[in-house]
């Protein structure tokens, strides 16, 4: 059977009849994630869409991304669990949106944390102080136990998505459906989430590299923090929110979407016997990366066309907190108001308030800067096609006109 086949057969254990839940990279126009070059430089390509970007780079690292867990996602444990999840087809649960995203066979939905690991380890290339038994288990540039390190990210990404998807029982309205199928499903996601970590920690240990399982182990912890943190704030989403500034939001976003990717991709140097300063230096890349990334996702809701104005949005997301800082603490509370209806928040009149002022404007830029610093930091790499693939990932995330 081919592999192919095989996820396919899995798509159809969870149900999945019609096309999988799409990211917000998939969603854009070509013209909207074309090549940058009016605010910092141009890249050596320039490609017309994301999906070209990352195939580009796939054949650069020649590992096809989207393949990148499958064997954990194939396994014998995981299939008994897809059976179990096959029976909240029907149900609201959002474990099965999830599954069925992660599991089909499609460009729309890929693997972007691992892919810049594998690139940046072999944009670094050999270290000096590598020794000559290092060399034999090279394939494309990439030390075996840099894939490995790829794959280990994103079990572990994956697994935060599962999770992410345990249901607050005490929260839910009877359009929910029945509190059985709510209580199965959080089962499932706790159960299958587990596994996923319990692989990613085996794999860890694999390694038999102490630092890096420090550091994969402290990219957990901060994971764990920052959604912590995410959840104690969206519990007041339909309220005024707190005034957090955007100092503690980007504190907050670190924590949970920019430190998995920072710590990994100093783990893929440090597996290579790289310095420290360059460690820091692809440390930097991902972090500013992951931050440009999650603010161009912030900012979807806002620059999208109408079809999706009934959209909600996050309170504490970055044009949202930027609107509130430039706008000051009183007319927020203000626009608040206005913007109430029978108790409810009317999101598609808040989004109009707050894309006429300067937030949106502002994450522009801001995600643009982020952008600027991973550039920065791709200049200790020497000239490579890795590292133009890195510098078009940023490009491509980075282009908003």
């Amino acid at each position: 059977m081919s592999l192919r086949q095989l996820l396919l057969r899995l798509s159809g254990y969870l149900g999945a009849s019609g096309p999988p839940y799409r990211q917000w990279w998939c969603s854009r126009s070509p013209d909207t994630i074309s090549s940058v070059g009016s605010w910092r430089g141009r890249s050596s390509r320039s490609p017309a869409h994301w999906n070209q970007v990352v195939s580009e780079a796939e054949k650069i690292v020649g590992y096809p991304a989207s393949f990148m867990s499958l064997r954990c996602l194939l396994s014998d444990e995981l299939s008994n669990i897809a059976m179990q999840v096959r029976k909240l087809v029907g149900t609201q649960h959002p474990l099965l949106t999830t599954a069925r995203g992660l599991v089909y066979d499609s460009r729309q939905n890929l693997q972007l944390r691992g892919l810049v690991v594998l690139l940046i380890s072999k944009a670094a290339g050999p270290s000096t102080g590598s020794s000559s038994s290092q060399s034999y288990d090279v394939v494309s540039g990439i030390h075996s136990c840099q894939r490995s390190l790829a794959e280990i990210t994103e079990l572990i990404h994956t697994a935060l998505l599962v999770h992410r998807g345990i249901v607050n029982l005490s929260e839910l309205q009877s359009s929910d459906g029945p509190l059985k199928d709510m209580q199965f499903g959080n089962k499932i996601a706790i159960l299958s989430g587990d596994f996923l970590l319990a692989n990613a920690c085996n794999g860890l240990a694999l390694l038999q590299n102490t630092k890096v399982v420090e550091l994969l182990a402290s990219a957990l912890m901060d994971l764990v923090q920052g959604v912590y943190q995410e959840n104690s704030a969206s519990a007041k989403e339909n309220a005024i929110t707190d005034d957090i500034g955007m100092s503690t939001w980007k504190e907050q976003t670190f924590l949970s979407h920019c430190a998995l990717l920072a710590k990994s991709c100093q783990a893929a140097l440090e597996l290579a016997k790289h310095g420290t300063e360059l460690q820091d230096t692809a440390f930097q890349y991902g972090k500013h990366m992951a931050m440009s990334h999650k603010i161009n996702s912030d900012l979807q809701p806002f620059i999208k066309d109408k079809s999706s104005d009934s959209k909600t949005f996050s309170l504490n997301s970055a044009p949202v907190v930027l609107h509130q800082e430039l706008l000051g603490r009183d007319l927020w509370i203000k626009q608040i108001g206005e913007a109430q209806e029978k108790g409810q928040l009317n999101y598609t009149k808040l989004r109009e308030t707050i894309k006429a002022g300067r937030g949106v404007t502002s994450a522009i830029d801001l995600c643009r800067y982020h952008g600027n610093k991973a550039l920065e930091a791709l200049e200790s790499f020497p000239p490579s096609e890795a590292r133009s693939a890195l510098e078009n990932i940023v490009f491509a995330v980075t282009r908003f006109s």
